[in-house]
């Protein structure tokens, strides 16, 4: 069994964007907080075992951390071709039984999934206006269990959306998540915003 902190140092392995998409709010996931939040969803019973789908998947880093902690099955959904290649790249330098994981190259909009849990970290909806409720609501009707990272401002628009939908916020981690200087306007080397990752279930 992996451990968490072993658990990090294996993501933090993983390739990450090589040029990313500032429209869609291509920022590399932290190892360290993906590994923090994927084992509260371990400890939860919501990984092991389970049908997962990684909605903006992007490059894998989360999918690729609930295989590592025995997911059954993992479903990488991108719109991103590029972002896709390196996630499988990533996949298979583990060496990970091609039967445990499926890669979607489509619109999150688009998809019609049926899984245990989702675990997404969504655009934040900063440069696409909404992006982070569109992920929401396929999360809604793709799983009864949700692990979604967005900023510490939008937590009482989660909490009245997954109201309206008939979920409820049951836990909240926050993070000062570093986004490395990736784009020419990025005035630091790292840049840290406030988020949290909340743990969503059907009421």
């Amino acid at each position: 069994m992996i451990t968490k902190s072993k658990l990090a140092i294996q993501l933090s392995k993983l390739k990450v964007f090589s040029k990313p998409e500032l429209h869609s709010e291509q920022y590399t996931t932290d190892s360290e907080i993906a590994a923090d939040f994927l084992w509260l969803a371990y400890m939860n019973g919501d990984i092991k075992n389970k049908k997962i789908a990684d909605l903006g998947c992007g490059t894998g880093i989360l999918g690729i951390g609930c295989l590592l902690l025995d997911a059954k099955k993992i479903y990488f959904v991108d719109n991103d071709e590029e972002a896709l290649a390196t996630a499988a790249v990533n996949i298979g330098d583990l060496n990970i039984k091609s039967d445990s994981y499926e890669i979607i190259n489509n619109d999150v909009n688009e998809i019609k999934l049926k899984a245990d849990v989702v675990i997404q970290n969504p655009p934040f909806g900063t440069k696409q206006k909404h992006a982070d409720k569109q992920f929401l609501l396929k999360a809604f009707e793709t799983a009864n269990i949700i692990y979604s990272i967005h900023k510490v401002t939008s937590i009482d628009f989660i909490d009245k959306l997954s109201k309206s939908k008939n979920f409820e916020i049951t836990h909240l981690l926050r993070y000062n998540l570093p986004i490395k200087h990736t784009h020419s306007f990025h005035k630091r080397k790292i840049h840290r915003i406030e988020v949290a990752c909340f743990r969503i279930v059907k009421s």
